[in-house]
């Protein structure tokens, strides 16, 4: 992937994880979820906005190998939901597989607790060869072989049998299947399925995001800007966070500007009016309102209308408070807000060049763009 971390790669306004995590939990058979990362990665993981309900979920640290990643899941499983017996079916599911069928996974359970443990495969269409150096060295009778795929399933005291074994310990094994096999465990196959692809190169994205999306969604675009002079009092609220040492802005609600052009922005994508007709400046809004709140209104009246965000770029236009340590903050509260992965949202901040009541100093504006596709 050229360095990039395909787990958070966006599709749709939200990172490639979050479509396998909701695939999953969408399965009926699925009651709890543990995500196996790394350490670095499992706090923003942890407050992403876009985790599933109606599962429990749970975070592990991985392992150098895979097996050392299954067993750390594995373990926080057992935490989480106990099973002395060993008798629950237990699937090890690619993250990087996001648009997994819940027929299949259906299929893998059902077969997992009858046999014990089961896999899906696909058979090789291709015709297979064995290549020395520049030249083409045999040709391989592709009959009886298979490709397999996750989710992979076991009943739980399998899996445990043989995450203790001896045979877990040196070596690596590529996936779980290698491992059952090696504790002469039988693993019974049942047909996979095509759609059920494994994101690995960036043309691999590429249709994964043409398969979630689909081209029959439409999108719109919007355009938002609002502006408030300095008044008394402080912090200032902007961007869906507080700057302590900085004059707070004037206006009916906390004065968030860069909240009130991204709403203003949503809406007009949507055809929905505009901030003002919705919380009109009166007794209807209470005086000083989280403009959080008002943004998160906005989102559901989108979501009521078919709609959801997919994207913001906001520039804000201030000469003070100086803005630079805060952008980064501002984009992860705006994409928390709107349930979007960090890198859908873009935050630049500019001195205006000095001219007007920004670079006077006076006051701050801003200006969004938003998209939006219907959810189809």
């Amino acid at each position: 992937m050229g360095g990039a971390d395909k787990l958070l790669a966006d599709i749709g306004g939200r990172p490639l994880l979050a479509h396998t995590l909701t695939a999953l939990a969408a399965a009926p058979e699925i009651a709890s979820i543990v995500v196996v990362t790394s350490t670095e990665r499992r706090r923003e993981l942890e407050r992403g906005p876009w985790l599933p309900e109606g599962v429990t979920i749970g975070f592990a640290d991985g392992g150098e190998r895979r097996q050392d990643s299954v067993r750390a899941g594995f373990d926080s499983l057992e935490r989480l939901v106990p099973d002395p017996e060993g008798g629950r079916v237990v699937l090890v599911h690619d993250g990087a597989r996001p648009i997994v069928p819940k027929e299949l996974i259906a299929s893998v359970v059902e077969a997992t607790a009858t046999y014990g443990a089961a896999i899906p495969v696909l058979p090789v269409a291709e015709t297979l060869k064995r290549v020395d150096g520049e030249l083409v060295g045999e040709t391989i009778d592709r009959s009886g072989l298979a490709t397999a795929q996750t989710p992979q399933g076991a009943r739980r005291g399998l899996l445990r049998t043989a995450l203790d074994s001896p045979q877990a310990g040196p070596g690596t094994w590529t996936d779980e299947a290698a491992l059952l096999e090696a504790c002469r465990i039988p693993v019974h196959v049942v047909p996979g399925d095509a759609a059920n692809l494994k994101v690995t190169v960036p043309a691999d994205l590429a249709r994964a995001t043409y398969l979630l999306t689909g081209s029959g969604a439409t999108r719109r675009t919007g355009i938002g800007h609002d502006a408030h002079p300095f008044g008394p009092g402080e912090p200032l609220r902007l961007g869906g966070v507080e700057i302590t040492g900085a004059p707070r802005l004037h206006g009916h609600s906390d004065g968030d500007v860069a909240l009130h052009a991204v709403a203003d922005a949503l809406l007009g994508a949507a055809g929905l009016g505009d901030l003002g007709r919705s919380f009109p400046a009166d007794d209807s809004t209470p005086a000083g309102i989280d403009s959080r709140e008002l943004l998160a209104a906005v989102v559901a009246r989108l979501a009521d209308a078919g709609w959801r965000p997919t994207g913001v770029d906001l520039t804000i236009v201030a000469l003070r408070p100086r803005l630079g340590d805060h952008l980064e903050s501002m984009r992860d509260a705006i994409a928390g807000a709107l349930g979007l992965a960090p890198d859908a949202v873009s935050v630049k901040a500019s001195t205006g060049n000095l001219d007007g009541s920004e670079g006077a100093g006076r006051s701050i504006s801003t200006l969004a763009l938003a998209t939006i596709e219907s959810r189809g």
